[in-house]
């Protein structure tokens, strides 16, 4: 009689892949990179458990907007004191904070919780195209589209 499989910590292979950002707009790439955080890549994917795979965004300054959202798009948020509230352009993000970007985008698109916090820490974003985690020895990853 066969079961069905069901990953746990002790059967989950994680690889480590590299993403290039240059020229990829950023809900379409954050959309990605989050499904691989998941491991909806793998067979083995289980909805209760970890089974994604570490991801390198470099190049995060390279981030592409469509439309006017470069200058529309507002970014929030609070300092908890009273009158607290700020904000900041798109442009402003991408141009000083790129990396933050990119790893909002990708939040906002993992669950929420304690599994959705522990799949984005194997989010890894650089700004310039180098990164200090070749020894991991991580595989390019060509996103679709």
């Amino acid at each position: 009689m066969r079961t069905t499989f069901m990953a746990n910590e002790n059967n989950i292979e994680r690889k480590w892949l590299v993403v290039d950002a240059e020229g990829q707009r950023l809900g379409r790439l954050a959309s990605e990179v989050a499904a691989i955080l998941r491991g909806k890549h793998k067979p083995t994917y289980t909805p209760h458990a970890d089974t994604g795979d570490h991801v390198i965004i470099i190049n995060a300054d390279k981030i592409e907007l469509s439309g006017k959202k470069i200058t529309d798009k507002k970014y929030y948020r609070h300092t908890s004191y009273a009158g607290g509230l700020k904000e900041r352009t798109a442009y402003e993000m991408r141009t000083k904070y790129p990396e933050q970007m990119l790893e909002l985008a990708v939040k906002g698109m993992l669950p929420n919780g304690p599994l959705g916090r522990k799949m984005a820490k194997k989010l890894h974003v650089f700004r310039g195209s180098e990164h200090n985690h070749q020894a991991q020895k991580p595989e390019v990853y060509e996103l679709r589209g």
